[in-house]
């Protein structure tokens, strides 16, 4: 009795046999990945710039303004020189004092979510819907500028910022009244990278580098 081999089918992965595939494109980088490396970049970039820390708490230097003219020529001149590390102890200033309250440290972190994904990179088709309702992007935005008005002005979030701030500002004001810049040499600099400048640029990279490709249909 001769043994009959099981007869084996083709398996075709296309449900439907007279169409053919189109090419899928090349899956784009996450838009948070890209948002996060670029502020990750421009941190360490701007560190980079920081000036030995050891100049700036040298006592040799430090000497009584003999006016109010020599303090304030005195602290634009460090400025210009510390300039990244008075950035630095004004943000040390208000991460200890935003650590210190961990509500108004989860208050601020769920604002700046809402922000990143609502508006930075959520896309504006299909509109954004909330019980039943659809907001347009201008919506979106007019609900999370009011957010940000109550969280800022009607919680002590913005309290604590603006104390830490200026605790920070006075901090780096005395000191670079009372440190004689005369041992400093100045060279041209790009002007500061601000907050908002930051999360400008990274959200137009984050953007482009998560559009999608558009691949032509062939004929």
């Amino acid at each position: 009795m001769a043994s009959s081999s099981p007869a084996i089918l083709p398996v075709s992965s296309n449900s439907n046999p007279g169409t053919t595939q189109e090419p899928q494109p090349p899956i784009a980088t996450p838009a948070f990945k890209a948002f996060f490396n670029h502020i990750v970049g421009t941190v360490r970039s701007g560190l980079s710039e920081c000036r030995p820390w050891s100049e700036l708490v040298d006592r040799t230097t430090i000497s009584k303004p003999e006016s109010i003219s020599d303090a304030t020529t005195r602290i634009r001149k460090n400025y210009a020189y510390f300039r990244v590390n008075y950035f630095t102890i004004v943000g040390v200033v208000i991460t200890i004092s935003l650590f210190t309250n961990p509500f108004s440290l989860i208050t601020l972190l769920c604002l700046l979510a809402a922000w990143i994904f609502l508006y930075l990179f959520r896309p504006s088709d299909p509109p954004m819907v909330i019980l039943g309702r659809t907001f347009s992007e201008r919506e979106t935005l007019g609900l999370l500028i009011v957010l940000s008005i109550i969280v800022v002005f009607l919680t002590s979030v913005g309290s604590i910022l603006i104390s830490a701030t200026l605790v920070g500002m006075g901090i780096v004001f005395v000191h670079g009244a009372f440190r004689a810049p005369e041992d400093l040499f100045l060279d041209e600099q790009e002007p500061p990278t601000t907050f908002l400048s930051l999360l400008g640029g990274a959200a137009s990279n984050a953007a482009a580098s998560a559009a999608p490709v558009i691949v032509p249909a062939s004929t």
